[in-house]
């Protein structure tokens, strides 16, 4: 009921003149089913009356119209199909931010212990395993993200993720100097033996600082998962989040820590 109560008082919702005109239809079916009957399954005369005059049938045509506009406003996409999408994209953007970094990029003191002898020792590096899982939580959610949008048939959606293959492919020369590879579906790969070896300065080149590549391809996702939030109807009215997207990213986040 809940939902017919929104079609009245405006004539936003209805297409057909005939629907405009009796736009109170809606107070009327409610009135009519609030009338007393002799018996608690009955119809009521304004029921029947009603079902008579076509009211009923109005009112349908009306609340299903409006779903349609609903679902072509989307793009055809579904709602759990839109929220996917902009999770995906949410997370990227944040496993690109933890990425960026400056402590992640500074050397540290390194422990190690020789398996052989069993002695501890210090030493000055960067901290290559905390590098290898930031960019492999990047590259994972990157290619999540890629293959979600390429399913997409919202536009907006469509153009960030086109455009953030034309930035990996414009990269694609340093990122290789890094060990990332562009493979089938424009997704990337990763060889992390070799991303230990690999020149500090080009990997601070490709994922620290403005307008850097990182910092490119998180203001695409960010966009990205704007796009599908707001084709889904995640969006509050003030144009922010709402909590169910945020928890959603969120979630997805932490099933990577």
């Amino acid at each position: 009921m809940s939902t017919i109560r929104e079609y009245t008082g405006s004539s936003n919702y209805y297409d057909d003149s005939y629907v405009t005109k009796n736009k109170n239809y809606a107070n009327a079916f409610l009135s009519g089913l609030s009338t007393p009957t002799t018996n608690s399954g009955d119809f009521s005369l304004s029921d029947y009356a009603m079902i008579k005059k076509g009211t009923y049938g109005k009112l349908l045509k009306a609340y299903y119209a409006k779903e349609k506009t609903e679902k072509a406003a989307s793009g055809g996409d579904s709602k759990p199909k839109l929220s996917q999408m902009a999770g995906n994209a949410g997370a990227m953007a944040k496993s690109v931010q933890a990425l960026m970094q400056k402590s992640l990029w500074e050397k540290k003191t390194i422990k190690e212990k020789n398996e052989t002898t069993g002695e501890e020792s210090e030493k000055e590096d960067y901290d290559w395993k905390a590098i290898t899982k930031a960019v492999k939580t990047f590259i994972d959610d990157y290619n999540a993200t890629i293959e979600s949008a390429g399913n997409s048939n919202v536009k907006e959606v469509l153009r960030n993720a086109a455009w953030m293959t034309e930035t990996t492919s414009s990269s694609e020369r340093l990122l290789g100097k890094v060990s990332i590879t562009v493979g089938s579906g424009n997704k990337l790969e990763l060889d992390e033996d070799a991303l230990k070896s690999a020149d500090i300065s080009t990997l601070k080149t490709l994922f620290t600082g403005y307008n850097s590549y990182a910092d490119k391809i998180m203001t695409k996702g960010n966009a990205m998962a704007t796009a599908a939030a707001n084709a889904g109807g995640a969006y509050t009215n003030n144009g922010t989040y709402s909590s169910a997207l945020s928890q959603l990213v969120s979630s997805k986040i932490d099933t990577k820590e």
